[in-house]
């Protein structure tokens, strides 16, 4: 169903083309760096369908309890995202994302993302498969948001 006047939407809407799956991609990366679960919730629909890893997720409030919990346990989260591919209201991703656990340890966490958007802009339904590998302190390479001078830049594979 078409928005209307008076249904909210959020920005770039589907069909995609590259240059708005870009801009959906970043604004995810840019939201999901602030680690604030309620705003990053807003970019998903009220009965939003998640898979993330073996977890289930459903709805604005399971998401945000959902990111509370992740980043209590994942600290100093920092997040790239890359287009991988769209085509009409669906986007795939791939990302990478460096973070500690309360005893010190150093994380880099490999992943892809399927996206599929409503027709109002909000996602209705993402799925995520994660890896995850120990880094040292010296290995990190996502020091915090990315400036906008790397934006568009890929992400290594390794």
């Amino acid at each position: 169903m078409p928005p209307t006047p008076t249904t909210p939407t959020r920005p770039p809407l589907p069909p995609f083309d590259e240059r708005t799956a870009l801009q959906k991609v970043q604004a995810a990366e840019d939201a999901w760096n602030t680690r604030d679960p309620e705003r990053v919730a807003l970019a998903y629909t009220e009965d939003s369908v998640w898979r993330n890893r073996n977890t289930f997720v459903t709805g604005r409030p399971q998401i945000i309890a959902f990111l509370r919990e992740k980043w209590a346990r994942e600290l100093d989260y920092a997040l790239r995202k890359e287009l991988w591919t769209f085509g009409g209201n669906r986007i795939a991703v791939r990302f990478q994302y460096e973070c500690r656990d309360a005893s010190g340890q150093w994380w880099r966490s490999y992943g892809n993302e399927l996206w599929e958007f409503s027709a109002d802009g909000l996602m209705h339904r993402r799925e995520a498969c994660i890896n995850d590998l120990p880094i040292t302190a010296a290995d990190r390479r996502i020091l915090g948001p990315r400036p906008p001078a790397e934006r568009g830049t890929p992400i290594p594979v390794r």
